[in-house]
């Protein structure tokens, strides 16, 4: 199986959590098939919201939630 990632960003009430202010509208930037190229598209899209320290850009590791015991 392939080891998916997802990296999706958006407006955070806190810049330390991840409670989303408006989850229908996140920036989906895509699902990659690896942790590298998640990685890279995750440091794309953050480093284009620098300067807004309410925007926030996660990676989130689709394969442990498709199979948590892996």
């Amino acid at each position: 199986m392939s080891k998916l990632h997802l990296v999706f960003g958006g407006r955070v009430a806190d810049p330390q959590g991840v409670e989303f202010l408006d989850p229908a509208n996140l920036d989906v930037v895509g699902i990659f098939p690896d942790y590298k190229s998640a990685e890279t598209a995750w440091r794309s899209a953050a480093q284009r919201t620098v300067d807004d320290a309410t925007m926030k850009y996660v990676v989130v590791h689709l394969h442990r939630l498709l199979q948590p015991e892996n």
